[in-house]
């Protein structure tokens, strides 16, 4: 039995941020999503990780960088993020942390883990998507992902009882979607990763 581990729902990489199509060629924008999911299954230690996916590269890259692969084809990312929390929970986890792939400073994940009964929520730096939940395995916890996920979310922990725990970290509220994420504030630095926008 593992009592924690971090999910992390990681789409194709070909597919992955093409709304920096703009500004990062197509092998760096491939290499620039890769390079972030690792970071993040990198920030999960000394927990377990598992990576929901259905691409064969990515299951490679999960495979390569320890995690435990749950292929979750055709279910879209809030599908695939429910199937894979039944999954664990159903392999004796009590507790699963998931944390999107496109956090370039995340760190810390397991310290949002080992708390009963509680759902912890990360929001974006906006306040409305939810970068890092952290609940229950078991829970029933039904995963809606999209714009104003957080709110959603939120209703969601109180639906099930769950106490509330709201974490704000502007490392883990960093994501990457649009070219203007590729320039955070000073007081996160640069992006730890190699994104070379293009001319």
């Amino acid at each position: 039995m593992r009592s924690a581990v971090v999910l992390v729902p990681v789409k194709a990489f070909g597919a992955a941020k093409l709304r920096l199509a703009g500004v990062l060629a197509p092998t760096e924008r491939v290499a620039f999503a890769r390079a972030m999911a690792a970071h993040v299954v990198a920030a999960a230690a000394p927990l377990a990780v598992a990576v929901v996916c259905d691409d064969e590269d990515v299951a490679d890259f999960a495979t390569t960088h320890g995690a435990e692969v749950l292929w979750t084809p055709g279910l879209g990312l809030n599908g695939a993020v429910t199937e894979g929390v039944a999954r664990l929970a159903a392999a004796g986890v009590d507790e699963v942390v998931v944390a999107h792939a496109d956090l370039p400073f995340a760190t810390g994940l397991a310290a949002l883990s080992g708390w009963s009964a509680t759902a912890t929520l990360v929001a974006d730096r906006h306040g409305h998507g939810t970068n890092v939940i952290a609940v229950p395995a078991a829970a029933g916890f039904d995963f809606a992902y999209g714009p104003r996920s957080f709110a959603r979310h939120r209703a969601e922990a109180a639906r099930l009882g769950l106490t509330e725990r709201l974490v704000h970290d502007p490392c883990l509220a960093w994501d990457v979607d649009v070219p203007a994420d590729l320039h955070p504030p000073t007081e996160l630095g640069p992006l730890p990763l190699a994104a070379h926008p293009c001319p």
